[in-house]
């Protein structure tokens, strides 16, 4: 099933609760651009191989392409998202409860990023959408446990994967130009740090994108009381949610660029691109395999591995620590802020 941009359209000045979600699902792109699509350019920016403005154009175009191409490939990520939790059949209940998560997921969102905490979008979703039907159902009956492993199974996954992934390429790099001169290979790594952030900047839209999708699909079909499972994605669809990120990037994006690319660890030309080859390849084979994984927590695993190449001691531990606390506590804290905003908005509307 699928939903035309007329049909859209129609619903959306006829049905109030639809605008809202529509509302809140565009406000929850927005952060994500704003907070998580930065990572995809923050190693190519702190290394200036490219000028931020240049970038953050630049990776609203792979976003896009991301988006289009990878979801005609596999949809398999937004269809996991949509899946992972049951709002039951009310329509009115289960788009209150809809909303009372995008709500909370924007909160939380925007509170990371007013620390300059490189928090993952994608697990905030989770957590918030989870917490929402937990309060809506009264238990965890509400929570699709199959999809949810997934969730899981990537956390574990993508963490190794990109720490791994930017270590050998980081090697590999320092092995095979060994005996060059840096002056002559500093060009040719800048030029390929600008591939290295397109590639990630069109792995973000092809996982992010997806995942944010499907959240939209879900809400459009809730408000109009029908429980889709199996649906397409429309291409006015894609390019709504990359021109909406692109907007959160350029409002947002050098806080967080600031953050990954310059507090872990000091990198070269280089080791960017290894950084940025590596999680790109981490997303790459997570997309294809459906498992919906976080960016950010890709994208700075991939980091630390490149860092930890050289020696342990080149890594900013104790920043580290920091951003994995954050990220442990946002699957509990998310949760519970979505469940309690599920609550409230169920007792007010």
């Amino acid at each position: 099933m699928t939903l035309t941009l007329g049909d859209f359209i129609s619903q959306l000045t006829s049905n109030f609760a639809l605008l809202v979600t529509v509302i809140l699902t565009l406000g929850v792109i927005l952060v994500n651009g704003w907070t998580d699509a930065p990572n995809a350019i923050a190693t190519c920016v702190s290394t200036r191989a490219m000028r931020p403005k240049s970038a953050i154009m630049m990776a609203a175009v792979f976003n896009f392409l991301g988006v289009l191409i990878m979801t005609m490939v596999n949809k398999t990520v937004a269809e996991t998202i949509a899946n992972m939790v049951d709002f039951g059949d009310n329509a009115h209940t289960s788009v209150v409860a809809l909303c009372a998560a995008l709500f909370a997921i924007v909160l939380w969102a925007v509170a990371a990023w007013a620390f300059g905490i490189p928090t993952s979008e994608s697990h905030a979703l989770i957590a918030g959408l989870s917490g929402a039907a937990i309060a809506l159902q009264g238990g965890i009956s509400g929570i699709n446990g199959a999809e949810w492993m997934k969730v899981l199974y990537g956390l574990v996954f993508s963490a190794i994967l990109g720490f791994a992934s930017g270590f050998v390429i980081v090697r590999l790099i320092e092995k095979i130009c060994k005996n060059m001169d840096r002056r002559k290979t500093n060009p040719v790594f800048q030029k390929a740090q600008i591939g290295g952030a397109a590639a990630m900047a069109f792995m973000h839209g092809a996982q992010d994108g997806q995942k944010f999708m499907g959240v939209f699909m879900l809400g459009a079909f809730l408000a109009k009381g029908e429980n889709v499972t199996d649906f397409t994605i429309p291409i006015w669809l894609m390019v709504l949610c990359s021109v909406v990120m692109a907007l959160g990037t350029s409002i947002g994006g050098y806080k967080i660029i600031k953050t990954v690319g310059m507090g872990m660890v000091k990198l070269d030309k280089y080791q960017g691109f290894a950084a940025d080859a590596g999680a790109a390849f981490s997303l790459l084979i997570s997309t294809l395999l459906g498992i919906p994984v976080s960016t950010t927590h890709t994208k700075t695993t991939s980091i630390m591995g490149v860092g930890a190449s050289k020696r342990l001691s080149s890594v900013n531990w104790g920043f580290v620590k920091e951003m994995v606390a954050a990220w442990v506590l946002t699957f509990p804290g998310c949760g519970f802020v979505g469940f309690i905003m599920a609550k409230l908005f169920m007792m007010i509307f």
